[in-house]
């Protein structure tokens, strides 16, 4: 017989089976001798289907059971084609409940790998997860790098989950407050090939701490060297061939990635009869990656039309928003920013000499400088290598050599600071966001409960490499391409936090002028003219300015650094929610985008003083950008105590967690948790109807509500290394 189940968004499932075969364990339910069918898709093998809940139901005097609409779960589906793409096969499974804490345990999860064909392997990681509601928005999050995993943005940042501490050397996760699945389905990416958990082959390779080298063949314990400093494991090749070099190349493989998800999951595939939008947002280096994939999606979308490429073996990527977060898009714009704000910023911080400041300055405009190199590196470009991809010598020793001389010349001089490039309020070593989810993600317990063959790097440094050595950071302005985007009506929103130096906001605003004035003139003439208006965050808290008109937004987000959400998560989510909703930024109001703009003052002029710095943490994951020179001295020569990942200076300074919670994620169970009710609502979306006075909204709200369930209403960092994350 067969039972067909109502999934969430569309997604039906068919269970054929014969009922004397079929085994009841625990609070699961398997099927077996069947198969599962999945609309537009390929059978899921039924031996690989779980049901979180299920129903009694009776045939000719025999009971059995099924599950119940909505709780199904893929155990594990290894190599499934690409209903689009023959080439393309898709691997994927549901991790245990817990793996990733959800506010709602409805919420689908999904993590895998699409395997793209090539000159060499690619098998690119992907973790989607539901939203809290269901929703026709899904939104794609890119971190940067080049190099960083978007596992940055998905347990630091805004994922549904964050990584907590459990007693006895235990990790745990819970639902995060703010997480963007609240108002979005999500899909976080680890690109280009080899970052994160994506890989091209899995090898055995021998990883120091103390230098975060990854060495293959695996070596010996170095002589003097702590042995839980240098681990063996299984991790990518280490080819520098074996990746995208140029952001162009990995936006190639990002589009073919996209068809094969989408081919698996054509319920999140806009097209004619569904309503389901598509939003980009990327980080810092995604400021590049962002409208560069757009770009070509939007180019690939026309070749659909026009017949270059087959309808009916190709999906089309309908973009609504694009989102850049403290990103990096034009360094001839940009660059002239990084002396200016290092001693002309908001927070009355004087970082380096002023006079050292002007000559850096002058070091960007001077003949043979930066900007005359960062032209001759796109002139070279134009000519000898349009396409981007990388493979001509002479055009990568220009652009590189624009990059090292930019960087040196005109960003450098602030490193004397002794300050974080991602946040000039620390100190350095700057621990912030934490690195506690590093043991958790190296954990034999989580890989195997996403099912990867590769052990997890936050930055892989030979993408790093790849794309220094193209000078792929000066090879291309993509303000063009922006100003493009917004006027085939493609919402486009910049968002920037106000205490980031490597990507900071001078330099934003300063883009998003640039693209008004290359994008239609209407946006030329009344972009620049509209003023900042408060971002009003809640009820009591101004979370930042932003100028609007139509399409096209620039926020300032108060008292963030380079990674919004982990600073100032209920404003960025609110941020967020508004661009892809098309909303009012500034209040949340629904607004008819062809005429609207914000009033206030033409310059954003909020002042304040910078916070007291932190004091760092050092992770053993990450000594080189959480340590001081004292510290890793200590883990050599074996003194201190490492307890869960982090060097004590005596075991007697480590505090146990206060969480009541004992069961790990990814055991197949949720924690217990220490609260077990809230007042908050974990759904929705904030409108404003007044602004706060403000002697309400001078305090940040980033201390975090303890919950993690859900008796709830529900409602309709890195120091001196130049990693843009």
């Amino acid at each position: 017989m067969a039972v067909e189940l109502g999934c969430r968004l569309g997604n039906r499932i068919t269970f054929s089976f014969d009922i004397t075969n079929l085994n009841r364990y625990g609070s699961h339910i398997q099927l077996k001798m069947a198969t599962v069918t999945r609309t537009n898709s390929k059978p899921v093998p039924l031996s690989q289907v779980r049901c979180k809940e299920t129903l009694q139901a009776e045939n000719a005097g025999s009971s059995f059971y099924y599950c119940r609409p909505n709780t199904y779960f893929v155990q594990h589906v290894e190599g499934i084609t690409s209903p689009v793409d023959g080439n393309i096969t898709i691997s994927y499974k549901t991790p245990p409940t817990g793996t990733c804490q959800t506010v709602f345990d409805t919420q689908e999860q999904y993590t895998g790998w699409v395997n793209i064909p090539g000159s060499y392997a690619t098998n690119t990681f992907f973790w989607f997860i539901s939203a809290r509601d269901p929703t026709d928005q899904l939104t794609i999050w890119l971190n940067g790098g080049p190099g960083s995993s978007s596992m940055i943005g998905l347990f630091n940042e805004n994922g549904p989950c964050e990584v907590v501490q459990l007693a006895q050397g235990r990790f745990a996760t819970e639902a995060r407050d703010w997480g963007w699945d609240r108002g979005s389905n999500m899909l976080y990416i680890d690109q280009p090939n080899q970052v994160g958990f994506s890989y091209d082959t899995p090898t055995n390779c021998s990883l120091d701490l103390l230098t975060s080298d990854l060495y293959t063949p695996q070596q010996v314990l170095p002589n003097s060297q702590p042995a839980d400093t240098f681990l063996n494991g299984t991790f990518s090749s280490l080819n520098v061939n074996n990746t995208a070099n140029t952001t162009e190349m990995a936006g190639m493989a990002i589009w073919h990635m996209l068809q094969g998800f989408l081919g698996a999951f054509p319920q999140y595939a806009p097209n004619n009869s569904s309503a389901m939008n598509i939003h980009l947002f990327a980080e810092s280096y995604g400021g590049k990656y962002g409208p560069a994939f757009a770009t070509l999606w939007e180019e690939q979308n026309a070749k659909r039309a026009n017949g270059t490429l087959s309808q009916s073996k190709t999906i089309e990527i309908k973009l609504k928003s694009l989102g850049i977060i403290n990103g990096c898009v034009d360094d001839l714009i940009q660059a002239p920013y990084y002396p200016d704000f290092a001693v002309n910023n908001t927070f009355g911080l004087t970082a380096i000499n002023p006079t050292r400041a002007k000559l850096a300055v002058a070091n960007f405009y001077a003949s043979g400088g930066c900007k005359d190199l960062i032209t001759q590196c796109r002139t070279a470009v134009s000519n000898q290598d349009p396409t981007n991809e990388g493979n001509i010598s002479s055009v990568n020793g220009a652009c590189s050599n624009a990059y090292n001389s930019c960087l040196t010349n005109v960003m450098e001089p602030y490193y004397d600071a002794g300050r974080s490039v991602y946040d000039i309020s620390h100190n350095l070593p700057d621990s912030f966001p934490p690195s506690t989810y590093l043991e958790y993600l190296n954990s034999a317990e989580f890989q195997s409960a996403i099912g990867s063959p590769v052990n997890y790097t936050e930055t892989n440094f030979q993408v790093v490499s790849a794309f220094t050595s193209t000078g792929d950071y000066e090879r291309k302005s993509y303000v063009p391409e922006i100003a493009a985007l917004l006027n085939t009506g493609i919402h486009v929103g910049l968002m920037y936090g106000d205490r980031d130096y490597i990507c900071n906001w001078l330099g934003g605003e300063a883009i998003s002028l640039a693209i008004a004035d290359q994008a239609s003139s209407e946006y030329a003439l009344r972009f620049p003219a509209a003023g900042y208006a408060p971002i009003i965050t809640n009820t009591s808290y101004i979370g930042g300015v932003v100028r609007q008109f139509g399409n096209l937004s620039f926020s300032r987000i108060y008292d963030a650094g380079h990674s919004i959400p982990a600073y100032q998560p209920e404003t960025a989510f609110q941020v967020f929610a508004r661009i892809i909703m098309g909303t009012s930024l500034s209040t949340g109001e629904t607004i008819n985008l062809s005429v609207y703009n914000t009033t206030g003052p033409l310059n954003a002029t909020h002042t304040t003083s910078l916070p007291a710095s932190p004091t760092n943490t050092c992770y053993l994951r990450n000594i080189p950008e959480t340590c001081t020179e004292d510290e890793r001295d200590m883990i050599i020569a074996g003194k201190g105590a490492i307890i869960d990942g982090v060097l004590y200076s005596a075991s007697s300074d480590y505090s146990a967690p206060t969480s009541t919670s004992t069961v790990p994620a990814g055991s197949g169970s949720a924690k217990t948790a220490s609260v077990t009710t809230t007042t908050e609502i974990l759904t929705g979306l904030f409108t404003a109807t007044a602004t706060p006075s403000p002697s309400k909204s001078s305090a940040s709200p980033m201390a975090k509500i303890d919950f993690v369930v859900l008796i709830l209403p529900i409602f309709g960092a890195l120091g001196f290394s130049l990693f843009f994350t």
